[in-house]
């Protein structure tokens, strides 16, 4: 379970977050009425604690460009590895073809929260055997005991994935 304090996220957000009645799920609505929910779900892709980091737009609205959703949701990453050692694994939704956008988007607001010296992300694209690309990320701490581990096996699953035979 994420133990999060609201308290230290909502001084930092531009946007007032919630709890959701959900575990580990996270709420904030935009000034253009989009709600968005952030989760974080247990993840066993890795050996080690890790998490999958979603993000919904919940009531599905379009959402422009809102520099203040970026500090949100990096007001809530900063509290997750302030109060977490874990990994955070990131995958981008592929259903609406927008997974490219998504990675690149995700990208920048990485990039441009200056929280590289504290917390490091690689990310990768995957090509299924449909030919689709995926576009997935980790996140975690340079201070992490695991790091190189963590890295490595990360790496690695990645290799599997994107040489998995054609059937």
């Amino acid at each position: 379970m994420v133990t999060l304090s609201l308290e230290r996220i909502n001084a930092n957000s531009p946007y007032q977050v919630s709890a959701s009645d959900l575990e580990n799920r996270f709420t904030f609505q935009t000034d253009y009425g989009v709600i968005y929910s952030v989760q974080f779900l247990d993840d066993d892709l890795l050996s080690y604690e890790s998490y999958e980091f979603v993000i919904v737009n919940a009531n599905n609205r379009k959402s422009p460009s809102d520099k203040k959703l970026k500090d949100t949701v990096i007001a809530i990453l900063r509290e997750f590895f302030t109060v977490n050692n874990s990994t955070i694994l990131y995958i981008c939704e592929t259903g609406d073809k927008k997974q490219s956008m998504r990675a690149r988007l995700f990208d920048y607001w990485f990039s441009s929260a200056h929280i590289s010296e504290q917390i490091t992300h690689l990310s990768t694209t995957i090509i299924d055997t449909e030919g689709v690309q995926n576009y997935a990320a980790i996140f975690l701490r340079n201070d992490n005991p695991n790091f190189k581990n963590i890295v490595a096996e990360f790496t690695d699953t990645i290799e599997t994935f994107s040489n998995k035979p054609i059937n």
